[in-house]
């Protein structure tokens, strides 16, 4: 008979690998000394070189694409993508606004094709095994771009998509509940959909609601009442907490030591929980 513990399987994932050298040096510490087992590319990003060639030197790193679609740089030119970006060149970061666009101008929907297109096109032209799909700021909960990201995404070998499903009964264990998470019917949309065309996506995602915060305690809470099945934590570290684009008021360093404390690789231990990256568990 197996028991509950040994269902218990656990991906560690840090998001923006590649937005700065200060990410890309904690995604590296994280995953040689602490419990980190995927990290998510930005292929436009700043210091994308460089977390690729880290990358090729941790072959247990999963490291997957994550689609920067707001709040960055497209990796096409900007007049190619006029309907996505401000007049700075950058993505747009009203999502509300931006979403809206998206689904409503047949122009938009082009560009964001093109765009996603172009981003698979770079993370393939890395060389690096595509381990897992997301995007930033969960924006491939909108309906119109997970569609975009699956019929691209199936053609570059994906397997494998967050959806950011987080069992606010298991944080209430830990600290009083942050209330409803407005997200989760989209998210449950977004499984079911990804599940349907035959992707790997966890049973429930930690690191939305203590999104930058995710510190010692809270991050071996979650460890303490890890639920069975498959479960991605996602967090953001970094060795500087005020590195060029960072986000107002995230404690990076905090959570950079929180993967790195030995006692959540002992927690791991002591409660049985196999843990890897996503083609780990494919």
């Amino acid at each position: 008979m197996v028991t509950a513990e040994k269902k218990k399987r656990l991906i560690v994932t840090s998001d923006d690998f590649g937005i700065a050298i200060a990410v890309n040096d904690a995604v590296e510490q994280a995953h040689r000394e602490g419990i980190l087992t995927a990290a998510s590319l930005m292929v436009a990003g700043d210091a994308a070189e460089d977390a690729v060639a880290r990358a090729k030197t941790m072959p247990k790193l999963g490291v997957g694409l994550h689609l920067v679609l707001v709040e960055g740089r497209p990796t096409l030119p900007p007049e190619q993508v006029p309907d996505l970006v401000d007049t700075t060149g950058h993505f747009r970061t009203d999502m509300v606004r931006a979403g809206i666009t998206i689904f409503a101008k047949p122009a938009a929907r082009r560009q964001l094709a093109a765009e996603v297109e172009a981003q698979f096109a770079a993370f393939a032209a890395t060389g690096l095994e595509l381990d897992h799909v997301n995007a930033h700021k969960h924006f491939h909960l909108h309906p119109t771009i997970a569609s975009a990201i699956l019929r691209t995404g199936k053609r570059y070998g994906m397997k494998s998509v967050r959806a950011p499903i987080e069992p606010r009964d298991v944080l209430a264990k830990i600290e009083p509940s942050h209330g409803v998470d407005i997200a989760r019917a989209w998210a449950l949309l977004v499984r079911r959909r990804m599940r349907a065309a035959g992707m790997i996506v966890p049973d429930q995602v930690f690191g939305l609601a203590w999104s930058g915060a995710l510190d010692t305690a809270r991050l071996q809470g979650l460890i303490a009442n890890l639920p069975d099945g498959l479960t991605e934590i996602y967090a953001h570290p970094a060795t500087d907490d005020l590195y060029p684009g960072h986000a107002p008021g995230y404690a990076y360093r905090a959570e950079l030591a929180a993967l790195t404390d030995p006692l959540a690789r002992e927690a791991i231990s002591r409660e049985r929980i196999t843990r890897g990256s996503f083609k780990d568990f494919v």
